[in-house]
């Protein structure tokens, strides 16, 4: 099992906790060690194989799918959104859902509503990332939650991805809409668990080779 680099900080800090609390008190062990083994459970980063042939378009999160409407961006145009909701245990680390270059990032400051909520897209603390694929341009956009502290995105302009690459996270539960370009046609419903990097979630309508 690996880890997500983001989190090596956060789980040395509560390991060293837990050591100098078990020195000072042995009892506190008890404690402690669940919380190191839930933090550490955070962190984790599996690899993962995409369940869907070369047209198809990966899950950037682990989660729920919570929605799936019909919207109109200024990057993408019009597109199907799928809003995937990650809870706490979820595995946080985001992948891109299909190969490209990213032209478009944009960060907004906002509230921190529970990340279920519809509201939660237009009116959450979230991080836009937006690239050019071989189906047209997608967007993927992380939404900060209610226990959400930090959003964590790698990428820069001009980066290129492979369907399924790790981009970033967000810590402690949150959410993940992804933008399907006219032309792809959606496989997921609402209320399905999907995987980050390995669940199905959309087509391109014609004959891809990525």
């Amino acid at each position: 099992m690996r880890f997500a680099p983001d989190g090596y900080i956060s789980m040395g800090i509560v390991v060293a906790l837990a050591l100098v609390g078990w020195a000072v008190w042995p009892p506190s062990a008890f404690v402690m060690v669940p919380v190191v083994a839930l933090v550490v459970w955070f962190f984790r980063d599996p690899d993962r194989v995409p369940e869907c042939g070369p047209n198809g378009w990966v899950s950037p999160a682990d989660g729920k799918v919570v929605e799936i409407v019909e919207v109109d961006h200024p990057y993408t145009g019009p597109a199907t959104k799928i809003g995937i909701f990650m809870d706490p245990l979820s595995v946080h680390v985001n992948r891109v859902p299909r190969s490209g270059k990213v032209e478009y990032l944009k960060y907004v400051p906002g509230k921190k509503w529970m990340a279920f909520a519809e509201k939660a897209s237009e009116e959450n603390e979230r991080f836009y990332l937006g690239l050019m694929t071989d189906c047209g341009p997608t967007m993927v956009v992380q939404i900060a939650g209610f226990l959400a502290r930090r959003i964590v995105c790698r990428s820069k302009k001009g980066c290129s991805y492979r369907r399924g690459d790790r981009y970033g996270m967000i810590k402690f539960g949150s959410k993940v809409d992804v933008y399907l370009p006219k032309g792809v046609q959606s496989r997921a419903h609402v209320g399905q668990k999907v995987w980050a990097g390995k669940s199905c979630i959309g087509e391109c309508c014609r004959e891809k080779t990525t």
